[in-house]
């Protein structure tokens, strides 16, 4: 089992080993988290990396990562574990077949480990070879207020009951990972207990390590002008702005195209691999996209006489 890293320099170092380029305010929390045993709640736009760090913390401390993805009308049963009612109907006809009476040992085998089905909570709490797996319950804003408040108590006390069994309780902590992308508020009482960072957009320099990390097939060049161009992208206003995972798309996508530097048509051309809804295609393809390339390109001309004169 990997240790937890010793310090935030070495929690954002070991992060940085798998391809998650974060700042040190993220790595601090990351570090704390670790450290103290808190949840960590993750806040921010779809697509700037939430759901990665929880990957790229798994990765890094050699622990199984467990997925709950969230959604309207996930229950507890759902998120916790259910019984194999098929399996428990082929157990009771072949007591029946077999002539066998005694119900008491029949309803105990009937609800034993070998028909339960765990589902993420409840396999996170249990013991997992190679330490605490890191849980990540994904998207919690899609979910309706009463899972919200059953998860308040599963996490206080990292436990859950089930009738027929009892109460299981985690030997040792998962490391928790709660991520919203904040389509409604989440109680206040659950972010009381978990420390909170709002990840936001990366600054250019940031987002241009991140694709020399992700996709170090694209060529400097071109980062730097698709970087430029998302960047000036999210100034606009766009019913859903693009984060790095589409810039991520979109570099790959032009790299598969076998192109070397942006122009207009090729903008135009590929703008569903970083635009994901029509009406904002519509709004910067052709003209828009080209007078936005082109500012780019002149402030590129610019610097490069400036650095020419310096």
């Amino acid at each position: 089992m990997t240790p937890i890293p010793e310090s935030i320099e070495a929690a954002q170092s070991r992060l940085a080993e798998t391809g998650y380029v974060c700042g040190r305010d993220l790595a601090t929390l990351v570090f704390l988290a670790l450290r103290l045993g808190r949840p960590l709640f993750l806040e921010g736009e779809a697509g700037v990396g939430k759901t990665e760090i929880a990957k790229a913390l798994a990765t890094s401390l050699g622990r199984r990562l467990i997925r709950l993805q969230c959604y309207e009308g996930l229950d507890a049963a759902q998120a916790v574990y259910e019984w194999n009612y098929p399996a428990q109907m082929i157990e009771i006809r072949l007591a029946e077949a077999t002539g066998d009476r005694d119900r008491d040992a029949l309803s105990s085998s009937l609800f034993s480990e070998r028909f339960l089905t765990r589902r993420p909570l409840l396999e996170a709490m249990s013991p997992q070879e190679g330490g605490p797996p890191v849980l990540l319950i994904d998207e919690l804003d899609r979910t309706d207020e009463p899972f919200e408040a059953f998860l308040l108590e599963a996490l206080s006390d990292f436990q859950v009951t089930i009738p027929e069994l009892g109460t299981v309780k985690a030997a040792e902590p998962p490391i928790v990972i709660i991520t919203s992308n904040r389509t409604r508020e989440v109680h206040d009482a659950l972010k009381r207990r978990c420390l909170y960072h709002w990840v936001d957009y990366p600054d250019a320099e940031r987002e241009i390590a991140i694709l020399r990390s992700r996709a170090p097939e694209v060529a400097d060049t071109l980062s730097r002008e698709v970087v430029e161009f998302v960047q000036r992208l999210r100034g606009e206003d766009l019913f859903k702005k693009p984060g790095v995972a589409e810039s991520l798309d979109w570099a790959k996508c032009l790299v598969a195209l076998d192109v070397v530097a942006l122009e207009p048509q090729v903008v135009s051309d590929t703008l569903g691999a970083l635009l994901k809804y029509q009406d904002d295609i519509a709004r910067f393809q052709g003209s828009p996209a080209r007078q936005l390339l082109a500012d780019i390109k002149n402030e590129q001309r610019r610097a490069e006489q400036e650095r020419a004169h310096g």
